[in-house]
């Protein structure tokens, strides 16, 4: 398997060849983080006394700003905006009650969101817990979002989503 890291477009490049037996790595390639030779940008970073420096800039120069080309539009411009729901997670045997509000936002690009809960227009920063933004393997991402506070009748409570997507953020509202 081989993959191409960047930073910040191709301001730094970095190319990575994994050999995998029995669903098993047993051997790893990897070039030191390298940017843009002269005339594309930046000058070349390493020194010629570097062991392999000019056999891992060739693989990098090769092989990485052509995979950019082909991928880089599609991770730096693609926005999928979320899909976001609220569901009352029954009680359980370790929390009797009324339940808890689950927040389920999904299927968004890219990666970095935001997500509040509020009741009624006060934010509720404490007993929030949220999964960490799990990748789905189609370019998409999930993130799951509890309030852990039970909800009380009578009141209203709102899951608020910011997105790079999204013009404006995205509130779904919750009554009881």
């Amino acid at each position: 398997m081989s993959e191409c890291y960047f930073i910040n477009g191709t301001e730094k490049m970095r190319f990575a060849q994994r050999y995998i037996y029995n669903r098993e790595q047993f051997v790893m390639f990897y070039t030191t983080w390298a940017s843009p030779p002269m005339g594309r940008g930046g000058p070349v970073t390493g020194t010629a006394t570097r062991p392999h420096w000019s056999t891992q800039r060739s693989v990098v120069d090769m092989v990485c700003p052509y995979n950019y080309k082909g991928v880089g539009p599609l991770s730096t411009e693609r926005r999928v905006s979320p899909s976001v729901s609220i569901s009352l997670v029954p009680p359980s045997s370790s929390q009797p009650g009324p339940g808890r509000l689950l927040c389920s936002v999904m299927d968004f690009y890219p990666a970095a969101i935001q997500v509040r809960w509020f009741q009624g227009q006060q934010e509720l920063s404490e007993h929030v817990v949220a999964t960490d933004v799990v990748p789905n393997g189609d370019w998409t991402y999930q993130l799951l979002v509890l309030l852990e506070t039970p909800p009380q009748r009578g009141l209203s409570y709102s899951c608020q989503v910011e997105h790079v997507s999204l013009e404006q953020p995205l509130r779904r509202h919750w009554e009881w």
